[in-house]
């Protein structure tokens, strides 16, 4: 547990400067765009995590797993994964890519609502690439459990995309924030290739080779998960953004955004830390009792840590709210007591969730990740229209309760 502690220290330090990056963004937005223009960058980014999720699909959680499965036998051993994942992201790029540039102007009209944005979706879709191959390098590297030097890159490209997306936001402004979130994955990809070319696991002849079909089908599993997860969990807030909108128009939409912004990134200082090091952890283990028993011990330092964070955050609102964004959105400051509570029951719900992925067991994992999706927009359009914009915190905060009793009573069942 103490090294769950030093991890979480090192990752709440990375977490901190790409809070810091993102934030940037959304106060330049925020100053020329008010509450409807962080809508819009909402919509942005769900669009932006959807298309890198499903390139980076073959990439991530199965990569980490088989790599520290594997990496005590030696990277010959692991390479036939690697192989498998490659391969399977050269498939996803050469679909994705083409039909995104042809179908860009009908998504900016859908999701951004306004044809102009056709250019940034097709940016999106160029630099898709260079995310796949960030997460391919950061999966290895978390695969080997390498946690000092994972950080210690991550904050290397954070430092430098940041100080490329401020160039681009002081010289174009608003236009210049959302462009700047469209490259920023992109950019960090590119910077994480230069900083492992020389890396004794970066050889041509682990990544390009021949491999088995057990091995694309395994990574395969997990790749639906990922493309799963990557697709439902972002598209559900663009309907429940979607829902607002009609309900409540615009700038209802942007004050629900600055809430859920606040709150995507304090608990990023945990969820990273759970990718980092609870996954790795998990796929080392085989045992029922042993995987409950992490789960246990995880829980004891997660708990009140995300509580802790929670009450600061729920103290701290106001200040948050003046120094991050503007004046604009201090009506959202009574929509967080509901949606914190919902943070801390959503991090212990993924504590009993995460072996889940740990196991690979493919057809839970994506059951419950379209039911509970579908769920939480079911609730949005059942409660907003009765109880106004706080209706999506208590969607949020019911839909996370009913996960959290799912996935406690069924662990057994997907971690055998």
């Amino acid at each position: 547990m103490r090294r769950l502690v030093t991890v979480t220290a090192f990752t709440a330090m990375l977490t901190f400067l790409r809070m810091a990056s993102g934030f940037l963004i959304s106060k330049v937005v925020a100053v020329y765009g008010g509450p409807s223009g962080i809508a819009l960058l909402g919509q942005l980014q769900n669009l932006i995590a959807i298309f890198n999720g499903i390139i980076i699909a073959p990439s991530g959680n199965a990569v980490v797993r088989y790599t520290a499965e594997n990496q005590d036998r030696g990277f010959e051993y692991c390479a036939p994964w690697w192989r498998a994942s490659l391969q399977w992201m050269l498939i996803l790029s050469a679909v994705l890519i083409p039909a995104g540039i042809i179908f860009s102007k009908t998504l900016a009209t859908e999701v951004l609502n306004n044809s102009s944005y056709t250019s940034l979706v097709c940016v999106i879709f160029l630099l898709l690439p260079f995310s796949a191959c960030s997460s391919l390098v950061n999966s290895v590297i978390n695969g080997q459990q390498l946690y000092r030097r994972y950080i210690s890159l991550g904050m290397i490209s954070v430092l430098v995309s940041t100080t490329v997306m401020i160039v681009m936001i002081i010289s174009y402004g608003t236009n210049g924030a959302l462009m700047a979130a469209s490259v920023q994955a992109g950019l960090i990809g590119f910077i994480m290739l230069v900083f492992s070319i020389k890396q004794p696991w970066f050889k041509l002849k682990y990544w390009w080779g021949k491999t088995t079909n057990e091995h694309r089908l395994k990574i395969g599993g997990y790749l639906l998960m990922a493309i799963t997860s990557a697709v439902v969990v972002p598209l559900s807030l663009i309907t429940v953004r979607k829902v607002i909108i009609t309900n409540l128009g615009w700038a209802a939409a942007g004050q629900w955004q600055v809430v859920w912004k606040i709150s995507e990134a304090y608990l990023s200082v945990i969820t990273i830390a759970l990718s980092t090091y609870y996954l790795p952890r998990l796929s080392s283990l085989s045992s029922y009792s042993s995987i409950k028993c992490e789960i246990n011990n995880t829980a004891k330092i997660v708990f009140p840590a995300v509580v802790a964070m929670a009450i600061g955050i729920y103290f701290s609102r106001d200040v948050l709210i003046s120094q991050l964004f503007t004046s604009e959105f201090n009506s959202a400051r009574k929509l967080f007591g509901v949606q914190l509570v919902g943070d801390v029951v959503k991090i212990i719900s993924w504590l009993y969730a995460y072996p889940m992925i740990s196991r690979g067991a493919t057809k839970w994992f994506i059951s419950t990740e379209i039911f509970f999706a579908s769920s939480f927009v079911l609730f949005a359009i059942i409660f907003i229209p009765h109880f106004g914009l706080q209706g999506a915190n208590i969607a949020y905060l019911i839909n996370y309760l009913l996960y959290f009793i799912f996935v406690y009573f069924n662990l057994k069942r997907f971690s055998s």
